[in-house]
């Protein structure tokens, strides 16, 4: 997660809880010389640019070279905002050759807070663009800007007729949701759950229809009303079609005279996404070439090497005071859309990665997942995995310097670029960040998974994890509450965390597995987090790891005294989860009154804890929840669309990402498929989100758009989730032993 601008972000939540005022009248036109009838002034642009006046319009060569759209912008200051009035904005524009621009009216300086951000697709004969937006604050001197740089060749902008102006109604957006039937449109086990979703006004009991592809019904019954679900504001009715055991390809359902998406009914059907899924790291991928073959449309150079425009990874120096070294830390993977890499999220991806491994180990092989490291003799996942690890050891703090053993957070560029920025061409500093407690036990922990796992396959490697872990652990202890500054937002997320209780607790649980020695034994029975309840309704994530320990502890063979109550809390947890499944509407295991960022990978991990107690029960409850709950992330919603790449009729694809962004370069691909997005958001933190979802209920508070960063952006621990629980449900019903 990005967590661009916090200051900015932070401003938009305070608006989103404060009523507007009523609309002020319509206001004169606000634009001076919108129509360059006088020349160019009052516009400006950047010192790349020259105004001029071609056929009435105002015109600029934009040069070629440049890394961020702000590198080249025309724009016009000094234009009057009043707070709750509803502003129509308009122009036409062109470009040669066709480009995607980005149009702005914003705060003239730091942290620049933008009121509309939009991109408009300008094509070579022109054409006349309309946006409207409520201004959040009042403001004497907004800009308007035309951020026109980020291209590798030159092209001509041309520009007429922009205004602004106020009175205008709100803009109503209205997402397409298609048939009201909603469906899990890649499909259902032959052997697990089948429900549906069919939202309507009816309160009473319909009747459904299954039909096959050949439109034949080849089952029905009547629907259960369940009434108004909250998350979405729906009336609805639930189909159950689980008897049906017979496999075919698009199936759809009808019921109240709409019918479904298609969908299949198939074994296997979490075969691919488990791969997919997976392969998602190898083009997050820092400090390494991504080869075209391998991954054909997604080739790139490496990122972030040294090599121009790239200052490089490969000595790093810290933030201005922060340390008098250099660090190499290339490699491991891209944290989301950004540049930057932080510790404590890919703790968490590398962990989930090595746990999916460590559940079922001959499920993954050698080849995988088509990686360059494929044919070596080592599962693809390990190798993978072992390309972030590589990193995570490299944030660690040299033996003879202040605070020897410790982690630094994250490391990233000076600041913010835009997008798209292909890693390789970005030309920003890079920083290492203060050491934090939070990276420090998070590279504890995956040093201490890594040693045991990587035993068989590489010792020396296995041995530098254990001997990192060891430093790591005694360096936290000395250093317990060294936390990352909530403030350090510009450039990269901030990832603050002020208790870290549950990180010890984590590294502690690991340590404790691969050494059984006495210390960490002791330290996790002492723990409030050993026997407290940890299994919070919105689930888990990088900032609350204390779930990974207890898991692990429950799963991996180990000796520690009570163990088998540690087993116990672990179904506890399952059965609050199943609860709160069984009682939601669309069948959900996640349902607090208004939705986290990344809501997608929250219910994924709940479904983690449902998937363990299967596998240390046996009963058919708790895999039958989690495949359920699989139906809600690809398709079975409010928006009735998949939060998967390349997953279902309709998917999300333009998510937030400085290369895989087609939505603005139409030269680049969009996500590679098997890629979550992060799902609805009410806090809606990001101008566009802002703009058109303002007053959405949970479920609607989404928007598949690459600009929309606090709803629909992609990372390595949404997918880490992702993957495991895909491997979970493609390994039909196998449960692993557990000693």
């Amino acid at each position: 997660m990005t967590g661009r601008r916090a200051a900015a972000a932070a401003l938009f939540l305070t608006i989103a809880l404060t009523p507007a005022p009523a609309q002020a009248a319509e206001g004169p036109e606000q634009i001076v010389n919108g129509t360059f009838d006088t020349g160019t002034a009052p516009w400006w642009g950047t010192g790349n640019l020259t105004l001029e006046v071609d056929d009435g319009r105002l015109c600029a060569d934009i040069p070629g070279g440049t890394a961020n759209p702000w590198d080249a912008i025309i724009g016009q200051d000094n234009l009057p905002l009043v707070e709750g009035e509803t502003y129509a904005y308009t122009f036409a524009a062109s470009a040669t050759p066709a480009k995607v621009g980005r149009a702005l009216i914003q705060l003239p300086v730091d942290p620049w807070t933008q009121y509309l951000s939009a991109a408009p697709e300008l094509s070579v004969s022109g054409n006349v663009y309309s946006y409207t937006f409520t201004a959040p604050v009042t403001l004497p001197n907004a800009q308007v800007a035309f951020q026109l740089g980020g291209s590798a060749d030159p092209w001509r902008f041309c520009m007429d007729d922009v205004s602004l102006k106020g009175g205008a109604e709100p803009e109503v957006y209205e997402p397409d949701t298609g048939p009201r039937v909603r469906v899990n449109m890649v499909g259902y086990l032959p052997s697990g759950p089948k429900k549906a979703t069919l939202v309507t006004a009816e309160t009473t009991a319909l009747k459904w229809q299954l039909k096959n592809a050949g439109g034949r019904t080849v089952a029905g019954g009547v629907t259960e009303p369940r009434g108004v679900d909250a998350s979405s504001g729906q009336n609805v009715q639930t189909i159950d079609f689980g008897s049906y055991p017979k496999p075919g390809r698009g199936y759809t359902l009808v019921a109240d005279g709409e019918t479904s998406r298609p969908f299949d009914i198939a074994a296997g059907l979490y075969d691919e996404l488990r791969v997919d899924a997976l392969k998602f790291y190898y083009t997050q991928r820092s400090g390494i070439e991504i080869r075209d073959e391998l991954r054909p449309g997604y080739g790139r150079p490496a990122g972030h090497l040294g090599v121009a425009p790239n200052q490089g990874d490969t000595s790093v120096p810290c933030q201005p005071g922060g340390c008098d070294y250099t660090l190499d830390v290339k490699g491991g993977w891209y944290d989301a859309g950004d540049h930057g890499k932080y510790v404590v999220n890919g703790g968490i991806s590398v962990h989930q990665l090595m746990s999916a491994y460590e559940r079922d180990r001959g499920a993954f092989g050698d080849g995988m997942l088509r990686i360059p490291e494929s044919g070596n003799g080592v599962p693809d996942v390990l190798d993978e995995a072992r390309w972030e690890q590589e990193f995570l050891l490299s944030m660690q703090v040299p033996q003879g310097r202040p605070l020897a053993g410790m982690a630094h957070h994250k490391i990233h560029d000076a600041a913010w670029t835009g997008l798209p920025l292909l890693p390789h061409l970005d030309p920003q500093p890079r920083e290492l960040h203060p050491p934090s407690t939070a990276a420090t036990l998070n590279l504890a922990a995956t040093a201490a998974q890594a040693a045991r796992l990587y035993a068989r396959y590489d010792a020396a490697f296995a041995a530098r994890n254990l001997q990192a872990a060891r430093r790591a652990w005694a360096a936290a202890k000395a250093n317990p509450a060294l936390y990352a500054d909530p403030n350090d937002g510009v450039g990269g997320g901030a990832y603050s965390d002020g208790d870290v209780s549950d990180e010890f607790y984590w590294a502690a649980a690991e340590l404790f597995i691969t050494t059984g020695e006495k210390e960490f034994a002791q330290f996790v029975l002492a723990s409030p987090h050993h026997t407290g309840d940890i299994w919070r309704d919105r689930g888990f994530d990088w900032g609350n790891t204390a779930q990974l320990g207890r898991l692990d502890l429950a799963t991996v063979p180990n000796s520690l005294p009570g163990r088998s109550q540690v087993r116990r809390s672990v179904v506890e947890g399952a059965d609050k989860y199943l609860a709160i499944q069984r009682a939601h509407p669309y069948g959900m295991p996640y349902d607090p009154p208004d939705y986290d960022w990344g809501s997608n990978n929250l219910i994924l991990n709940n479904m983690v804890v449902m998937a363990t107690a299967y596998d240390l029960t046996g009963k058919e409850r708790y895999r039958a929840a989690v495949r359920e709950g699989m139906d809600y992330i690809l398709g079975r919603n409010a928006l009735n669309q998949s939060y998967v790449t390349g997953y279902g009729e309709v998917a999300s694809r333009n998510q937030h990402s400085r290369w895989y962004a087609r939505q603005l370069d139409p030269a680049l691909p969009n996500p590679p498929r098997g890629t979550l997005a992060g799902g609805p958001n009410s806090a809606i933190q990001d101008p566009l989100a802002q703009r058109l979802l303002r007053g959405c209920k949970p479920q609607f508070c989404y928007i598949d758009h690459i600009e929309s960063w606090a709803t629909n952006e992609l990372t390595i621990n949404w997918n880490s989730p992702l993957a495991w629980i895909s491997a979970f449900l493609a390994d039909d019903g196998k449960r692993p032993r557990h000693g």
